[in-house]
């Protein structure tokens, strides 16, 4: 078998050939890292820098109302989980009468968060179901409106089993 000579042209195409496989492998990958993580945590910046002030204002005013509002949730092994809220007032007693709104949002994936729908369950107590969670690290975000205004905001990282 004659060993065929390494000529100019088979070095040409073989450079070719790999500067072409390593350019359409990094074109694939930044497309599916687009696709997947665009990389913004608002829709629109500019919106959200409209609202800062907003934002400031409606935190000050919830330290203001110093209300203590704590929050369990729990996932089952089916992927079921359960939140509970109980919100008292700087005096210590319930707060009713509110419309409390959860949210499990994933740090990584916008798409995969999921709303929790809270009724009141007692003086003060809020429950909502939650299906399909999976387990891993979660952002809890819960809002509390009250005639429309939201009077209450926290969002806490939560890990589930």
């Amino acid at each position: 078998m004659a060993i065929k000579p390494l000529t100019g042209s088979n070095v040409f195409l073989m450079l070719v050939a790999f500067f072409g496989v390593v350019i359409g492998v990094n074109v694939t990958m930044m497309k599916l890292a687009i696709a997947t993580l665009p990389g913004t945590d608002v829709d629109s910046p500019y919106a959200a820098g409209l609202t800062y002030d907003r934002e400031i204002s409606a935190a000050r005013d919830q330290v203001a109302r110093n209300w203590k509002v704590s929050a369990h949730i729990e996932r089952r092994a089916d992927g079921h989980a359960v939140l509970q809220l109980d919100a008292r007032d700087a005096a210590g007693q319930p707060v009713t009468g509110l419309k409390f709104e959860g949210r499990l949002e994933r740090p990584t994936d916008k798409r995969a968060d999921l709303a929790v729908e809270l009724s009141e369950a007692g003086s003060g107590i809020y429950r909502g179901d939650a299906a399909s969670v999976a387990p891993g690290q979660w952002d809890l975000v819960i809002e509390g409106d009250a005639k429309g205004d939201r009077v209450f905001l926290s969002r806490n990282r939560v890990i589930l089993n």
